[in-house]
């Protein structure tokens, strides 16, 4: 019989694969990885079935982790509001977890990501899409697909997330320009 999964496990296995991918890149050993975890490798793979799996499930935990930050405690307000709202505490997310961000860069663009798992990850991240769709209906991008707006939304995001690690004493004011280009560009 089996020994019963940790949950504990699983989440120190997460942990270092995040830490691991972010300092060594996606071509990591899974033996560094389960050695930064404190388990054996084959323990790895009794959590996760190959390395792809691994990396899929990282994929789709941070991503998960990233939009439940940029939508929690999202004010009941206008679009402009809750744009703002979301966007703060994404870059927030982003400037406190420089780990999770880079090894979440990383996966977005490795072939290991399933298509499926993009579709997963974009229906996990469904709410913030539909504040981006309100807050363009009747902007200047309301006619340019959706993907490429997340896209340009996203690229400005990390370029204002970029800046604040340059300049953490001015977070805010980054923040704030950051967001004011964004709300030009689809508001």
């Amino acid at each position: 019989m089996p020994r019963p999964k940790s949950d504990d496990k699983r989440a120190a296995i997460m942990a270092a694969a995040t830490q691991i991918i972010a300092t060594q890149g996606l071509g990591a050993a899974t033996a560094a990885i389960a050695k930064e975890a404190g388990v054996s490798n084959g323990s790895l793979f009794t959590y996760f079935d190959t390395k792809a799996d691994l990396l899929n499930q990282l994929y789709l935990e941070l991503k998960g982790e990233m939009g439940a930050a940029a939508l929690g405690g999202l004010p009941d307000a206008d679009g402009r509001a809750q744009m703002l709202h979301m966007w703060s505490r994404w870059l927030d997310w982003a400037t406190t977890n420089p780990h999770k961000r880079r090894t979440l860069a990383q996966l977005q663009v490795s072939d290991e990501i399933t298509a499926s798992t993009h579709g997963v990850a974009g229906q996990t991240l469904a709410g913030m899409g539909e504040i981006l769709e309100r807050s363009r209906a009747s902007g200047p991008m309301r006619d340019v697909p959706a993907a490429l707006v997340f896209t340009l939304c996203n690229a400005l995001a990390e370029a204002t997330i970029d800046y604040i690690i340059r300049d953490p004493g001015h977070t805010e004011q980054h923040k704030r320009s950051g967001f004011d280009a964004l709300w030009r560009m689809i508001g």
